[in-house]
């Protein structure tokens, strides 16, 4: 999709007290994909273990039906700019709805495994979908005033829906008697914790039939008449024919990075490109997500009963919500690095105790009571620190670090090389832990301290300057 960005214009302009309601309901419209994206990457969390249990397969396998979801993804996010330039953003957004819809019904309702494998692609394709669309969405159809806090709304989304992924399974297990496989309505209890997506997928589809085109959009297929109307409702008074002609020149003026512009240097990228790949590979590798597609498999291997394992799931999504407001409280206060450094140090504390505790042997098929304390409240941490620090920060790091010549390409390197990352994490982990699940998170807590000196040394601070002084 093409670049947002548009030349600074002279005098305030944001959209009338009135408008702002509107536009406070269209982007969190917009961003009920983003609680889509979150809620479908953690629901999988509850069903681990049901679904090892009912295909009676092995660890490996196991880890491949998780991860594959974030093929879809990548698959997803690499397509979703070109559809949504070429249709539109509210036909994507509704295209991403199906998916979503239809992902969640045949994930509920598997006759093999290599089906719901299948249903899990599908699923990730729309979080793919939903990760591109809704940012750049809400960013066109927002006034400049309230864009960055309009534009929170997505993370914000997402976050809220990995939370309420959990509080569902936690209230389905319990309903199915502490039995991932107990009877729910006539299915297994895993099947209608996957099932129950289709509820915020067909209120998305619905909500995307209220809100407007983008203008953006609009102006690129000739609409022009019916782009100033969306700018009245969202901009109130302004100056219409200037306010179009603006955005017409924007589009005319951006430059359509490509995968060529991104190369050069000693080892084939330039070396902002590989700082790039480089936040997002360490993003990924302390081993974030864990902690939500397999926390309930974790404490459960410790001994933590299956009830209090999803419990556990949501407390940890409570902790992600509350560092996630945190980091957007001071990103533009302290500044993007010593946040990323105040995270990482946290993030290795937290790791090392996980580490330190899961080294014990398990007594009666648990943890000893000290290092099962440590190991939940040391995974809490991990968690807080992670949300309040590179859970944001890397995104905004994106979003600012690369010149404007090279910014689209560039960012879409790097988020590939995130999904790739995830998916590296996520695939590995079952097999990991059945190796040894202290040494495990002594990898993840390697990682951790290593992200300290990459910061310092290769990441420069972003925080006050303008795209265009990015070079």
């Amino acid at each position: 999709m093409t670049s947002t960005a548009q030349p600074p214009q002279s005098g305030a302009r944001g959209a009338h007290p009135e408008h702002l309601g509107h536009v406070i309901f269209i982007a969190a419209a917009a961003a009920m994909g983003g609680f889509l994206f979150g809620y479908d990457s953690a629901v999988i969390n509850g069903a681990v273990e049901a679904i090892r249990d009912r295909y009676e397969v092995g660890s490996a396998a196991l880890a491949q039906v998780i991860a594959i979801a974030l093929i879809g993804c990548a698959i997803g996010a690499a397509t979703a700019g070109r559809i949504a330039d070429r249709i539109g953003r509210i036909r994507c957004m509704q295209i991403s709805a199906v998916l979503f819809t239809v992902s969640a019904v045949g994930s509920a309702l598997p006759f093999a495994l290599y089906d719901l494998a299948f249903w899990r692609v599908i699923g990730g394709f729309a979080i793919g979908m939903a990760s591109v669309i809704g940012p750049a969405y809400i960013a066109e159809v927002s006034p400049a005033a309230y864009r960055g806090r309009l534009g929170s709304f997505q993370q914000a989304a997402i976050v809220i829906g990995i939370a309420i992924s959990q509080l569902v399974n936690w209230g389905i297990l319990n309903a199915a008697d502490g039995d991932q496989r107990g009877k729910v309505m006539g299915l297994e209890a895993w099947q209608v914790m996957l099932g129950v997506m289709v509820i915020p997928a067909v209120i998305y589809g619905l909500l995307s039939f209220a809100i407007p085109e983008s203008p953006r959009f609009l102006i690129s297929a000739s609409r022009d008449e019916r782009a100033r109307e969306v700018l009245r409702e969202v901009e109130g008074d302004i100056d219409l024919d200037a306010r179009v002609a603006e955005i017409e020149h924007a589009m005319k003026s951006e430059h359509k990075s490509t995968f060529k512009d991104l190369l050069g240097g000693t080892f084939f990228f330039k070396p902002i490109v590989w700082i790039g790949i480089g936040l997002s590979v360490f993003q990924q590798f302390v081993g974030i997500n864990v902690a939500f597609y397999y926390s309930s498999t974790l404490w459960q291997s410790v001994g933590v009963d299956p009830t209090d394992s999803f419990l556990y799931s949501f407390t940890t999504s409570i902790i992600n919500i509350i560092g996630t407001v945190i980091a957007m409280i001071f990103v533009d206060r302290i500044g993007r690095r010593p946040l990323a450094l105040i995270g990482s140090v946290g993030m290795v504390i937290g790791l090392g105790l996980e580490a330190w505790a899961f080294s014990y042997d398990l007594v009666d098929g648990k943890l000893p009571a000290t290092q099962g304390w440590v190991a939940l409240i040391a995974a809490h941490v991990f968690v807080l620190f992670f949300a309040l620090s590179w859970g944001v920060v890397v995104w905004v790091f994106l979003g600012e670090m690369f010149p404007n010549k090279l910014r689209a390409a560039a960012l879409g390197v790097a988020a590939a090389a995130q999904w790739i990352a995830n998916w590296a994490i996520t695939a590995s982990f079952p097999s990991l832990a059945d190796w040894n699940l202290s040494m495990t998170y002594v990898i993840y807590t390697v990682f951790a301290a290593l992200s300290i000196p990459f910061v310092l040394k290769f990441v420069k601070e972003t925080k006050g300057k303008t795209l265009e002084e990015m070079g």
